[in-house]
């Protein structure tokens, strides 16, 4: 029997895909993707996602885990060339069992549990996940963001984080073993352990605390407070929290993991803040983090570009928000999806939908409160303070104490002036896609950068060399502020060398001590940084799970190609010569 026929008998015919058609949306990511696979495997248990890894190992396939597909970097998608075995891609979107541990201070998760699933399950318990809204909004799985860094905007939590998971690997022998550090006593074989979690047999009698393991980044909050340190606050090759399932970046399948839940506020106020002078933002950061007993919940940054983009060609999704709730936003996407791929097979073109809807959004009535677009006619840098309990009072008493002024304000949100503010900062990325997909005749392509300044930054808005600034048509600013994370992202004109301009920009980021890139995986598009690159090998040392991360080599047992340098130095002598042509080119200017 071959191995395709070994999977419908696991899974059903059904849930294993071929072709390029049925496979689509599996292979192309949100901006990334696109290679070929031999088959799309939807098993509906973990013993069943077990039974399908063997049977790939067993056949020597490629194996490429995911969830909801939701990466911007391409970390979970095959890409075009460069495989040496056939690629068998498992999606685990079927796996949604929850199960809340300890009352639901900790809650134990299947991979293919979203966020918003996550945060719908903990609210009337008064608590919450550890992300909220962003990546909530376009369907992201709880253990995709553990397995890609993912930082999320709530300052107090750090990035999504645990060293207690379950999850199964080839070791050095080439054997696939199962191992459970999820600190549950569930029984010695892969059959037993996952058998009880898939029919829920087990509850707090068999929960262990393994000496100094952690569920989330509870350190966070004051790692975060130190605005004289050198290093990022946090960022994708941060070997503190480099452990297991976190940061692996589907270099192994993951079955469960156990994560922290934490305490809603109840009462809580958004500031919105506005100025034209980026050093007032950054002398909010420092006394806020440095004085204020609470932090805040979350500070937001928006360039006012960032904001009309977002208010102009992010306006349909706000309104869906707003009418039928975050948590049908991932249904909407996959109807979207559906409908470019017929479009695209017709003839015309995989933008069509995105084209249509922003006719349709586009006479539609103003949808943001006026006060937050007077502070865009009047302001360009935009911060979004969001505090809670006795932090608002706090906030209120430091922001009046020297504000307003000619260059600089602040308003008190009220609650619907709150909402839109963040939802209108959380439709950015979609409005970016949207605008290239309504432009392609003056845009190249999206160059997108999310990328982590030192704590001690003070500099910390880019001021672009007019030989860079004259390529892009649009630049957009964003990100938590707090953590020093930024997600820049150009819409680069047509024409141009997108591949030479991203060379140049991250030469300027190395220049100004910036990691790169903070929180969404290093995918496809970035080299791996060596510590980054060492957790991969220790934690895949047949290269068998999502091979090419981080540019590193598609070969089994990381055989490099005969020809190839390896990316990591190839990456370092490309952003040498670049900074030797920035420096040589403002010399002579």
């Amino acid at each position: 029997m071959d191995l395709v026929s070994e999977l419908h008998t696991i899974v059903g015919r059904r849930h294993v895909l071929q072709g390029d058609a049925a496979t689509r949306r599996f292979r192309l990511g949100i901006r990334y993707g696109g290679g070929a696979v031999l088959a799309v495997v939807r098993p509906g248990s973990l013993l069943e996602m077990w039974r399908v890894l063997q049977r790939c190992h067993s056949a020597g396939t490629i194996i490429i885990c995911q969830a909801a597909n939701t990466g911007l970097t391409g970390g979970s998608t095959p890409v075009a060339e460069g495989y040496d075995r056939p690629v068998v891609l498992i999606n685990t979107l079927r796996l949604t069992r929850l199960a809340l541990l300890r009352q639901g201070e900790q809650v134990l998760s299947q991979p293919g549990v979203t966020l918003s699933q996550l945060e719908t399950t903990l609210k009337p318990l008064g608590r919450e996940p550890h992300s909220v809204i962003g990546s909530t909004c376009i369907g992201a799985s709880v253990t995709g963001g553990v397995c890609n860094n993912s930082g999320g905007s709530l300052i107090r939590r750090g990035p999504a984080f645990t060293q207690l998971s379950l999850f199964a690997r080839i070791d050095e022998a080439g054997q696939l073993q199962l191992v459970n550090h999820l600190g549950l006593a569930l029984g010695d074989t892969p059959e037993e352990i996952l058998s009880r979690l898939d029919e829920g047999r087990f509850d707090d009698s068999v929960v262990q605390d393994p000496a100094g393991a952690m569920a989330s980044d509870r350190e966070y909050a004051r790692h975060v407070r130190d605005v004289a340190s050198a290093t990022p606050a946090r960022y994708n090759a941060d070997p503190r929290r480099l452990y297991e399932a976190s940061g692996s970046a589907g270099k192994i399948a993951v079955f469960a993991l156990r994560l922290d839940t934490f305490v809603a506020d109840r009462n809580t106020r958004v500031f919105y803040i506005g100025s034209n002078r980026a050093a007032d933002l950054e002398a909010i950061r420092r006394h806020i983090l440095v004085n204020f007993a609470q932090l805040p919940i979350a500070g937001e940054y928006m360039h006012r570009t960032a904001y009309e983009l977002s208010r102009t060609y992010g306006k349909d999704l706000f309104l869906f928000i707003q009418r039928c709730g975050a948590q049908r936003v991932p249904q909407a996407f996959a109807w979207k999806t559906r409908f470019d791929a017929l479009s695209e097979r017709l003839g015309l073109g995989a933008q069509l939908g995105d084209r249509l809807l922003q006719r349709l959004a586009a006479p539609l009535p103003e949808h943001l409160p006026a006060r937050l677009n007077a502070f865009a006619s009047r302001f360009e840098h935009h911060l979004l303070l969001k505090m809670g309990e006795d932090g608002i009072d706090e906030a209120r008493a430091y922001l009046q104490s020297w504000l307003p002024r000619a260059d600089a304000d602040f308003i008190e949100c009220d609650a619907e002036e709150g909402n839109a503010a963040f939802l209108n900062r959380f439709a950015v990325g979609n409005a970016m896609n949207r605008y290239r997909a309504v432009h392609r005749d003056t845009v190249e392509d999206i160059l997108a950068l999310d990328i982590a300044l030192p704590r001690n930054t003070q500099d910390w808005f880019e001021t672009l060399p007019p030989e860079l600034a004259e390529q892009i048509e649009v630049t957009m600013y964003c990100g938590h502020f707090f953590c020093h994370v930024l997600h820049q992202e150009y819409l680069v004109k047509k024409g141009r060398d997108c591949a030479a301009l991203k060379r140049r920009l991250l030469a300027l980021l190395e220049a100004r001590g910036a990691r790169y890139p903070a929180e969404h995986n290093v995918g496809h598009l970035y080299a791996a940084a060596p510590e980054l690159e060492r957790h991969y090998r220790q934690l895949d040392p047949t290269n068998a799970f999502n091979p090419g991360i981080g540019q590193l080599t598609r070969r089994h047992r990381w055989q490099e190609d005969c020809c190839a340098t390896h990316a990591g130095d190839a990456i370092a002598a490309v952003a040498k010569a670049a900074r030797a042509e920035t420096a040589e080119t403002s010399r002579t200017s």
